[in-house]
């Protein structure tokens, strides 16, 4: 829930569009609030994406965003299983996977988060690995692979300022793509800032990531960006 205004979210908006059109060709995808969506229609080069969506086109579900209506706004992406969502809000596997469906069947990209918590991580690698699994498991049935991108964020990490080092998430993307036994878009998610950006493209070989808190700082983020094309 950030930035707090439209005129925050509009300036913000602008500042890093404009930095953006001056880069190379990484891909930029932006997920803003939705309620700020209507806002980015002149989005330049940048990508539109939503941080939620509901698994119904249409019907008595107050307060829900359906993917037709995300699609109508401009939305290429979006987020599905954020780690916020499965913790605040109670999301479970068998929810998440109907928004899978639902967000495929409406031609949008679906970016879905697994990850584990800190209890998990602290009893070890190979509770982690099982921890992961049964989220791909439980998520992704009947899912098209070739459709989606996968985030790996651990809980921890996000927001602690205390992020997985790249070689902690190298080993989760290796086993995910082993796993998955397809070339699935992986991405990290976890406290990434300009500072740490580098480490895990070039050194836990991320296919991209998924930037949190340093996606409010414009300069910042905009130096995640060089340093992926680098």
């Amino acid at each position: 829930m950030n930035p707090g205004s439209e005129s925050e979210a509009v300036s913000l908006f602008n500042e890093v569009k404009g930095g953006v059109e001056e880069s190379g060709e990484i891909k930029v995808i932006i997920c803003p609030p939705s309620v700020y969506l209507n806002e980015f229609k002149e989005k330049g080069s940048l990508i539109l994406g939503a941080q939620n969506v509901f698994y119904e086109d249409k019907g008595a579900y107050t307060g829900e965003v359906s993917p037709m209506m995300l699609k109508d706004l401009g939305c290429q992406y979006v987020i599905v299983g954020h780690s916020e969502r499965r913790k605040h809000l109670s999301e479970t596997d068998s929810m998440i996977n109907l928004k899978l469906k639902k967000t495929l069947e409406s031609g949008l990209t679906p970016i879905l988060c697994v990850g584990e918590d800190i209890l998990t991580r602290e009893k070890g690698i190979d509770e982690v690995k099982r921890f992961i699994q049964k989220e791909l498991d439980e998520d992704l049935k009947g899912i098209d692979l070739n459709l989606i991108l996968i985030a790996y964020e651990p809980i921890w990490a996000i927001g602690t300022g205390k992020p997985c080092s790249p070689k902690e998430a190298e080993e989760i993307f290796l086993f995910i793509r082993s796993y998955l036994k397809k070339e699935v878009p992986i991405l990290y998610g976890g406290s990434v800032t300009d500072e740490n950006s580098e480490g895990y493209v070039k050194t836990a070989k991320m296919d991209g990531l998924l930037i949190g808190g340093a996606s409010l700082k414009p300069l910042q983020f905009l130096q995640i960006i060089k340093t992926a094309e680098l």
